[in-house]
């Protein structure tokens, strides 16, 4: 694995990334994967940069659960891969950014003991790409209550926001505060000690955490107001956007018309026009998250070809590849659940 130590090799991680990039599953893979069974789709996958993972573990598993461990495997490797690429502070921004799916790792486990999920269930959904190691995740797994979680997860970047959620998670009975605790313990560690006032790159970087941030505060208003929950959402606005103070947030969330219209009127209108519209007609928030996602990839191609030279590119990648895995998977699950072809695009992210 790289360093911290040496140059920022921007033009050669970037050239490495775009050619894998250009290797992903496009829409028309998607609509040929939504008409094959799950056999058919690890075959399919065979035939594509997945055959080594589909052939490793094609002996010990079959159906959804060989799908879903060549994916897992395929993504952490693509993201070690990229780590091993780099160095100096190009190094140090991504690998910060990869601790996503170690904030995906949490709130998969407290998903898996909020549904009472078996605890292998739990493990086939880890993404073994951040920081936290193989049997720090075990022990994860093993917890009895959410309540030993947040204990285990005491002095990483996570403890004191899930903490301090706890009170909030116990009084609803719902994961909204613990899940978007999660969120603002992730987005506001990247944030910490990264300005504007940096070099060029470091700015643009910046600029591209402010549209995830403002997309995730837009989605976590939209799930507390419309759970129903005595939740501010204030109390875990993520700082660092470039849309919303706390207060602002508290007011629109309770009103998705101001909402829908302050996103309209902002630098992120155009791209989430389908989406606003959908969202005034949809009773399901479904739709709008995929259409925010979609949007955010959308935006961060924007920065990959208007600054080539940056770290841009190579994060446009790491959501692209995270796009390409959450599409497979859900194909296969909804294969697998007997749902029928329009059921399962309407779960897909694409462009």
């Amino acid at each position: 694995m790289s360093s911290t130590d040496g140059t920022s090799n921007y033009g050669y991680v970037n050239a490495r990334a775009k050619a894998r990039r250009a290797a992903l599953f496009d829409d028309e893979d998607y609509r040929k994967l939504l008409r094959m069974g799950t056999g058919e789709i690890a075959r399919y996958m065979e035939e594509s940069e997945y055959e080594s993972e589909i052939n490793a573990l094609g002996s010990r598993y079959d159906g959804v659960d060989l799908i879903e461990y060549a994916l897992n495997r395929n993504l952490a490797k693509h993201f070690n891969d990229v780590l091993d690429w780099t160095g100096g502070k190009l190094y140090t921004l991504i690998a910060r950014y990869l601790r996503k799916f170690d904030a995906w790792n949490v709130k998969t486990v407290l998903r898996g003991i909020y549904a009472d999920a078996d605890s292998q269930s739990v493990r086939d959904d880890l993404i073994h790409a951040g920081e936290f190691d193989q049997s720090f995740l075990d022990r994860l797994t093993e917890a009895g209550t959410i309540e030993d979680v947040v204990e285990m997860l005491s002095g990483t970047i996570f403890g004191d926001h899930l903490e301090a959620a706890y009170e909030d998670y116990e009084s609803t009975g719902l994961l909204i505060p613990l899940e978007n605790a999660v969120d603002r313990a992730y987005y506001e560690g990247l944030m910490e000690g990264v300005t504007e006032s940096e070099s060029r790159p470091t700015q643009l970087y910046v600029e591209f955490l402010q549209a995830e941030i403002d997309f995730r505060n837009i989605r976590n208003a939209l799930r507390i107001s419309r759970s129903g929950a005595d939740i501010d959402p204030s109390e875990y606005f993520i700082s660092g956007g470039k849309l919303f103070k706390p207060s602002e947030l508290s007011q629109l969330a309770g009103n998705t018309d101001e909402l829908i219209s302050r996103v309209r009127d902002s630098t992120y209108g155009k791209d989430l026009d389908e989406a606003l519209d959908e969202l005034e007609q949809a009773e399901s928030l479904i739709g709008f998250e995929h259409a925010l996602d979609a949007a955010l990839l959308k935006y961060s191609e924007h920065l990959s070809r208007v600054f080539p030279l940056s770290v841009c590119p190579v994060l446009a990648y790491v959501l692209a590849k995270q796009r390409e895995v959450e599409n497979i998977r859900a194909i296969a699950r909804g294969r697998e659940a007997g749902l029928s072809e329009d059921e399962i695009e309407d779960e897909l992210v694409v462009l």
